[in-house]
């Protein structure tokens, strides 16, 4: 970062003292708790974390160092759940994503449809030959669940997706919500959710990675103590005499 970029020391100090503040607000909060899932409780860990985070920024920026704080990020986590006790009706949020790994792939599983449709004539369109027909035409071909176990047949590589679970009042009427199907729903009406991402894989990987360093590290122990064993069991009566001093 350049020193025109980089916050002012002030600034820094502004942000330590907002963390303090946050602090104490999310102490006074736990003491005066009212029950599990208490909102001020949570609001106050919220802006806690809020906090915490703009510090540990502007400090690295500053004076590139950081703090020993590890705080969840607030849109990591969901809110108490404040929606029906026994819900009548329930919606499924699913988002996958995908990337366009092999667009030849994709292409030419398009046009394998496409042929099957029309008998192997040609049609005017040839929706086939473009990458977003070709998606149109697999996607209204073959269902998401299936398209997401064959998805390396179609040329797609597998991005993050996440499955929510929203308790309602009542069943939706029909067609009541088709024209804006994906507004934002209510954190607090959501039951459970399941997210799949590549990062927990990263993760995962680091910490067999600190496991195998460890092993590695008491193997190498174990192999040097085993050599040390070996040579006192081959040594001489006089090398024996200096072990032994």
């Amino acid at each position: 970062m350049s020193d025109a970029a980089q916050p002012t020391a002030a600034e820094v100090r502004a942000a330590a003292e907002a963390v303090k503040t946050a602090l104490d607000r999310h102490l006074a909060a736990v003491e005066r708790r009212t029950g599990e899932d208490d909102q001020a409780v949570y609001e106050a860990f919220n802006q806690l974390a809020a906090a915490a985070e703009a510090y540990d920024e502007l400090l690295y920026d500053r004076y590139d160092e950081v703090t020993p704080f590890e705080i969840p990020a607030a849109e990591d986590a969901l809110p108490p759940y404040a929606g029906p006790e026994e819900p009548n009706g329930l919606s499924v949020l699913i988002r996958r994503d995908y990337a366009v790994a092999e667009p030849q792939r994709l292409l030419a599983q398009a046009q394998r449809v496409e042929a099957a449709e029309y008998d192997g004539v040609g049609t005017d369109t040839e929706a086939s030959g473009t990458i977003h027909g070709a998606l149109g035409l697999l996607f209204g071909e073959f269902e998401p669940d299936e398209i997401a176990s064959r998805h390396k047949e179609f040329g797609l590589e597998e991005g993050d997706s996440t499955l929510w679970v929203v308790a309602a009042e009542e069943p939706a009427d029909p067609g009541d919500w088709l024209e804006t199907p994906f507004e934002q729903p209510d954190p607090q009406q959501v039951v459970c959710r399941f997210d799949v991402s590549s990062v927990f894989d990263d993760e995962l990987d680091d910490e067999d990675e600190d496991e195998e360093d460890a092993d590695d590290g008491e193997d190498g122990l174990d192999a040097e103590l085993d050599a040390d064993d070996e040579s006192d069991e081959n040594a001489g009566p006089r090398d024996a005499d200096r072990a032994g001093r």
